[in-house]
């Protein structure tokens, strides 16, 4: 990059006018900058520091007319933000979906999944058919797709992004165990058995009737504190993996002072999870509503939308929601009549795993590198921006609708007692029907898989809550499938997904696919988790190669575990390392097979 002449470069104009256009700007110069946008404040030089959060989506610009952030067009956007340079290419250089090289194609990129489940339903060979077609291809890690693998991401040049899938894929299957029974909690009741590819169910009439606004209704009509006690009687937890109490994290957020904001975490990068992509796909206005019945209750007046670059159909119709949400008067100045501001605005991640963590997500909105804070000070009283603010996935937020549906008492009726409601969860791999299923939290997950169509073939492991969770073997189909239980059990549900491997999968092979994985994604902030994920991938690699582990590689792989979970910064070096040493209790990290 420095022999490009950074200082001196200047865009191309088609790079000038992408840029503008994403950004609102209708009259850019050295001194001026005039940007239609709700949250840039007008002005000159002085006042360009505020509008560092379009960053990203002038980022975008850049990559999709161009194909790579160039020195030119970098310098561009830096100057109408108000980013130095240097800081501008930091940022660019994080992401997976971004590049600072000058392609030698002019041609969209196939991102191509490489992870387990991808791996095991033939992505090798589909992304050596695609390079013999002529097409660029990149080896990418989960897409969100797992249900339909192996699966392929189109990052458009010079034109939209796209999944092949989405237009010619199999539909995804939806079960929910509780959506026959109207008085109990159900997220996918109205959503099974509709026609993912029919425009008229996104509509707003559409919606409404089926109900949708009620629970918007009923949290302007309970107010503040009704709303946050209910949440707290019926037992809500975080549904991302970490599991917080929800009406906990609401309450404090709601008696904070001055600005706040509640941010939907849809950077769903776990490998083996996709379920909050066909929320949004499927019942997007349903999110933008709980959206709204989040910040209208902790008095919020901006909610933020964050969900992964690599879900292009979800975030068109997330855009088309907001869009509908202002016409009927949901959002705006005065938010369904509430008398008070709420609006929604929508980010686009950029291929970064470390961004679902919280506090990665606020620094990403923010413009700069997606890398973690310390806590505390904790989101509730310095997130986005420094001020107070409420972080949920989508499943988490429309477990509140439910909520104020049917009551916490008739919430409560489901699932178990430290593990109240229904959870989501991904089914994949060696399964009859993978696909989305929801479940009373308690269910075995013996029971869970018969659900599946059951294994295909016998039954290896089963990778329980994703790349950051644990394996489980045969031995576990009678485990419930709660909170408590699978903590009792030395495991973790994670944010929900189930990966199935029988006896036919290289199961070496797919825990060092894991431990690639967290190097690759290690953000590399703190030492522990960046000399961890390195040395940890380098043992497994060295035990495929010898056959079983050694003592000493077992103590290796201990102590790097504990350094990493005792002082890494986030979840994610805390983690990456909890497959690895199950699946090496399991007896599953060994020779290749020959």
């Amino acid at each position: 990059m420095a022999d490009l002449h950074f200082s001196d470069a200047e865009p191309t104009a088609s790079e000038r006018r992408a840029v503008l256009a994403a950004l609102g700007v209708n009259a850019a110069s050295e001194g001026a900058v005039i940007v239609e946008h709700p949250r840039v404040v007008r002005g000159g030089t002085r006042r360009r520091k505020q509008m560092r959060h379009l960053l990203l989506p002038a980022l975008h610009a850049l990559q999709t007319e161009a194909g790579w952030i160039s020195p030119g067009g970098l310098n561009f956007v830096g100057r109408t933000l108000g980013v130095p340079p240097a800081e501008a290419y930091g940022v660019a250089t994080f992401y997976e979906m971004f590049r600072t090289e000058a392609p030698a194609h002019d041609l969209s990129v196939r991102h191509v999944c490489v992870d387990p489940i991808c791996a095991l339903a033939g992505a090798a060979p589909l992304a050596e058919h695609l390079r013999s077609q002529g097409h660029a291809v990149h080896e990418s890690p989960c897409l969100g797709q797992c249900e339909r693998a192996p699966a392929v991401f189109i990052q458009g040049r010079r034109e939209s992004d796209r999944v092949p899938a989405d237009d010619s894929g199999p539909e995804s299957l939806l079960v929910s165990v509780t959506a026959s029974t109207p008085e109990g909690p159900s997220l996918l009741r109205q959503m099974i058995g509709r026609d993912p590819s029919r425009n008229d169910n996104l509509s707003m009439g559409a919606y409404q009737a089926r109900g949708g606004g009620a629970a918007l209704d009923a949290a302007l009509r309970l107010g503040t504190d009704e709303v946050i006690s209910q949440v707290t009687a019926a037992g809500l937890s975080g549904r991302g993996g970490a599991a917080f109490p929800t009406g906990i994290k609401w309450r404090a957020v709601a008696d904070g002072e001055g600005p706040k904001h509640v941010v939907a975490n849809i950077d769903e990068s776990e490998p083996g999870t996709f379920k909050d992509r066909l929320l949004c796909e499927l019942e997007p206005l349903a999110v933008v509503e709980s959206i709204a019945v989040a910040g209208l209750t902790v008095g919020a007046e901006q909610g933020w939308i964050y969900i992964r670059g690599e879900y292009p159909l979800a975030t068109q119709r997330l855009r088309h929601a907001i869009t509908q949400a202002r016409d009927a008067g949901w959002l705006g100045d005065d938010a369904a009549g509430s008398g008070r501001a709420f609006d929604i605005e929508l980010r686009r991640g950029a291929g970064a795993y470390i961004c679902g963590e919280e506090t990665a997500l606020f620094n990403s909105l923010e413009g700069f590198r997606g890398e973690p804070r310390n806590k505390p000070p904790f989101p509730t009283t310095h997130g986005l921006f420094g001020r107070p603010t409420v972080v949920n996935n989508p499943e988490t937020l429309l477990n509140v609708n439910e909520i104020l549906r049917i009551g916490p008492d008739a919430y409560r009726g489901v699932g178990t007692e430290g593990s109240p409601g229904t959870k989501l969860f991904c089914l994949s791999g060696h399964v009859g029907r993978p696909g989305l299923y929801e479940a009373p939290f308690g269910m075995p997950l013996g029971e869970l898989l018969s659900l599946a169509g059951d294994v295909q073939g016998n039954l290896r492991a089963v990778l329980l809550g994703g790349a950051a969770g644990s394996f489980v073997g045969p031995d576990a189909l009678d485990l419930p499938l709660s909170l408590e239980d699978t903590r009792n059990a030395g495991t973790t549900l994670g944010s929900g997904p189930v990966m199935v491997f029988n006896d036919s999968a290289d199961m070496s092979s797919v825990i060092e696919r894991l431990a690639e994985f967290f190097r690759d994604e290690s953000c590399g902030q703190c030492v522990p988790c960046r000399i961890g994920t390195v040395r940890q991938h380098e043992i497994v690699t060295h035990i495929r190669r010898a056959g079983a582990p050694t003592d000493r590689q077992r103590h290796l792989l201990d102590d790097i575990a504990g350094a990493m979970g005792d002082a890494s910064i986030c979840g994610l070096g805390h983690t990456a390392a909890s497959a690895v040493l199950s699946g090496m209790r399991l007896g599953l990290l060994e020779a290749e097979r020959s």
